[in-house]
C-alpha cells in the first residue's frame, strides 16, 4: 500500500485530505506541529510531529513515503509577514527539498487562487495567468505567490512537482476558522451588517480534497489546477442569499463602497490592532483582496482530473451545521428553504 505523507494535516484543508486519502485506501501519514492533536485514529494513519520550518524532522517524516501532499501553510490576514515567509516560503523550500532528496514519485503543493492573475474585463481567468505585482496585496498572497514560483522552479528542474489552486474552500471542520469561514460565522453570528460589491468562486472543501487525490494520480507534472466549482463564481451578495436559504436567517441588505469598507477596515485596525493590540475585525488584507470578483475558470481540473462539483449551497449548510454544533454560535439555525432558481441572479458564468 503507497504512503502518502500530508503536512498541515490538521488544518481545514489538510485535514479533509486526509480522509479522501484514507477513504480511498492510502496509507497516510498526517504530519502534526509539536502540541497540536492529530487527524482521527484509522488503522492505515500514523501520526508524525513536524515542523515545515525544520528540515530535519521533514526528512524524518518522509522516509517511506511514496508520495507528499504539502497543504501547511499560515492562511491569516493578521500575521507578521517574517512569520509568514518562514512558514509558507521557506517551509515549502524545506518540504520540496526533502521530498527531492528522498526520490519520492509525486509531490502536490498546495497553492491558492489568490497567485492567478485577473482578467481586467472582469471574465473568469485559469491557470495560464499569474497575479501581478500590484494584484499581490498583503502577506499572504505575496507569500503564496512566492511559494508557488519555487514549487514550479523545483518542477521545471525535474522535480515531480504538481500544483492546486483551491478557490474559496467551505464546509465543515474549519476549526480556527480561516477568514472565509469567519465570514460564514459572522453571518450565523449577525454580525455582518453590509456586504461589498465583489465576488469570489465557491467550493466545497470535500471536492478540494478529492482534487488532491486526482492530482496525485492523474496531474500532469508542472501544470497547475484550479480546484474550484464551474459554478461557484458567485457575489458576495448571493453567497449570503444562499446562507440566508439554508439557515432561516436574514442575508444582510446594505450594500457598501469598496472605499467605505477600505476606509473602515483601516481604522479598525489602529483601534484594534495598534491601540487595543487585538486581531482587528474588519482584515484590510481582506478588504483590499475584494476590490475586485475573482471569477475563475476551473474547467481544466473537471476535464483533466475529473474534479467533482457538489452545490455549493449543501457545503454551506454543512459548514454553518458544523459552527453550531461545535458551539462556535449559539444562533439556532432553521430548515432549508426551497430553491426557486437554478441560478441565483448574481452568479456568474
Amino acid at each position: 500500500m503507497k504512503r502518502v505523507l500530508v503536512t498541515g494535516a490538521t488544518g481545514f484543508i489538510g485535514s479533509h485530505v486526509t480522509q479522501a486519502l484514507l477513504r480511498h485506501g492510502y496509507n497516510v501519514r498526517a504530519m502534526v506541529r509539536p502540541g497540536h492533536i492529530g487527524p482521527p485514529t484509522h488503522p492505515n494513519l500514523s501520526v508524525v510531529t513536524g515542523d515545515v520550518r525544520d528540515p530535519s524532522s521533514i526528512t524524518s517524516a518522509i522516509d517511506g513515503c511514496h508520495s507528499v501532499i504539502h497543504t501547511a501553510a499560515i492562511y491569516s490576514f493578521w500575521t507578521p509577514e517574517s512569520t509568514m515567509w518562514q512558514t509558507n516560503v521557506e517551509g515549502t523550500r524545506n518540504v520540496l527539498q526533502s521530498a527531492l532528496n528522498a526520490g519520492v514519485e509525486r509531490i502536490i503543493h498546495t497553492s491558492t487562487v489568490s497567485t492567478v492573475g485577473l482578467r481586467s474585463d472582469g471574465t473568469p481567468s485559469d491557470e495560464t495567468r499569474f497575479a501581478t505585482a500590484k494584484e499581490l496585496a498583503g502577506p499572504y498572497k505575496r507569500t503564496k505567490f512566492e511559494a508557488e514560483r519555487i514549487a514550479l522552479e523545483f518542477a521545471q528542474q525535474g522535480a515531480p512537482v504538481v500544483v492546486v489552486n483551491p478557490t474559496t474552500p467551505v464546509g465543515p471542520g474549519d476549526g480556527k476558522p480561516t477568514p472565509t469561514g469567519q465570514v460564514i460565522l459572522d453571518f450565523l453570528r449577525r454580525s455582518m451588517p453590509a456586504y461589498i460589491d465583489t465576488g469570489l468562486n465557491w467550493v466545497d472543501v470535500a471536492d478540494v480534497a478529492q482534487g488532491h487525490v486526482l492530482a496525485l494520480e492523474k496531474g500532469r507534472i508542472g501544470e497547475r489546477y484550479l480546484l474550484g466549482n464551474p459554478q461557484g463564481n458567485l457575489t458576495l451578495k448571493a453567497m449570503f442569499e444562499l446562507l440566508a436559504e439554508v439557515t432561516g436567517l436574514l442575508a444582510p441588505k446594505r450594500c457598501i463602497p469598496w472605499s467605505v469598507a477600505i476606509a473602515a477596515a483601516h481604522l479598525d485596525r489602529f483601534i484594534e490592532g495598534t491601540l487595543l493590540r487585538r486581531r482587528p475585525r474588519i482584515p484590510l488584507e481582506g478588504t483590499r483582496m475584494a476590490r475586485k470578483p475573482m471569477w475563475v475558470d476551473c474547467s481544466k481540473a473537471v476535464a483533466e482530473l475529473g474534479l467533482p462539483q457538489q452545490p455549493v449551497k449543501a457545503a454551506l449548510r454543512r459548514a454553518a451545521d458544523w459552527f453550531v454544533h461545535q458551539g462556535y454560535t449559539s444562533t439556532h439555525i432553521g430548515q432549508p428553504s426551497a430553491v426557486r432558481h437554478n441560478r441565483l441572479p448574481n452568479s456568474k458564468p
